[in-house]
């Protein structure tokens, strides 16, 4: 079984090459052309789109023809392939992916209608889609069965949280990713929110507010406290743009409050970033229960 992910998952090179994880690009469109978004380093990003303001980059998602190849080449091996993309919510992504396995299908060998291609909507992204691809990736060197992985799957995204807070609206808002955060529009660049990733649709929504960082970073700790306890033992990935002093900040914080299993923390990718700038400080959750069986 071939696992397929796409570069809003914030998965680490070294982790897709030791699990065989296939990562399909998504893209940064600066002024003078497209690059991948691997092709830059995050600081590198960090200090150009500073350098755009007020201006900002778009982003694009994989074409359908990426993941009509990306689907053939694996095919060929004949193995099941399971593609787990970033929030059908906050991307097409998995939008395009559906339109290349039909391309491929109506194309390919038999092989390929044999091996089949099961889509998965994360309904989250950075984080909280790794940990899908990483549980999904284990479970298949595990040998589990694909309605296994899918039922193990469903209870992962119900139990995983995804928040995060920003120095400043103003990067969602130019790029138009504000959705229902727009309540705050008023005051783009004073207030601090709080914005989770709703599980329901997989869309940003509003949790709190503040005036500073210190502030809304403890608004994170108590929606999470009061959703896992302080006993519940927990997998916590912190994720940062540019702020590494605030991502430390935050990982004590939570340490101090959370029954931490395990704690990284690791920066945002790029294509992320085009939307909430280097302020960006956050967390991805997951109770470590849900990992039984499988690592």
């Amino acid at each position: 079984m071939k696992i397929v992910t796409d570069s809003g998952a914030d998965l680490p090179a070294d982790e897709a090459k030791e699990l065989g994880i296939t990562v399909a690009p998504l893209f940064i469109q600066f002024p003078e052309g497209e690059i991948e978004s691997s092709a830059i380093s995050h600081d590198a990003f960090y200090d150009r789109l500073a350098a755009m303001r007020p201006e900002i980059p778009t982003t694009a998602q994989p074409s359908a023809g990426i993941f009509a190849e990306l689907y053939r080449q694996l095919a060929e091996k004949g193995e099941e392939i399971f593609s787990i993309h970033i929030s059908s919510g906050l991307s097409g992504t998995i939008q395009s992916a559906q339109l290349g396995m039909k391309e491929a299908a109506s194309t390919a060998t038999s092989t390929l209608l044999n091996a089949g291609v099961t889509l998965i909507d994360s309904l989250t992204l950075s984080g909280g889609e790794r940990f899908q691809v990483l549980a999904a990736a284990w479970a298949a060197k595990a040998g589990w069965s694909r309605e296994a992985i899918i039922e193990r799957l469903d209870q992962i995204r119900a139990k995983t949280e995804v928040i995060y807070t920003l120095e400043t609206l103003e990067y969602l808002a130019r790029g138009g990713r504000i959705g229902r955060v727009q309540a705050l529009a008023g005051s783009l660049l004073k207030i601090k929110p709080v914005i989770k990733v709703d599980k329901a649709d997989g869309k940003y929504s509003t949790v709190s507010k503040g005036r500073t960082l210190k502030q809304t970073m403890t608004g994170i700790v108590d929606y999470l406290a009061e959703q896992y306890g302080t006993e519940t033992p927990l997998w916590v990935s912190v994720l940062h743009g540019k702020v590494p002093d605030k991502a430390e900040e935050l990982a004590e914080m939570l340490k101090d409050r959370l029954a931490v299993g395990k704690l990284e923390v690791l920066r945002i990718s790029p294509v992320l970033g085009v939307h909430t700038g280097p302020g960006i400080v956050g967390t991805a959750v997951l109770p470590m229960n849900l990992l039984e069986g499988i690592v």
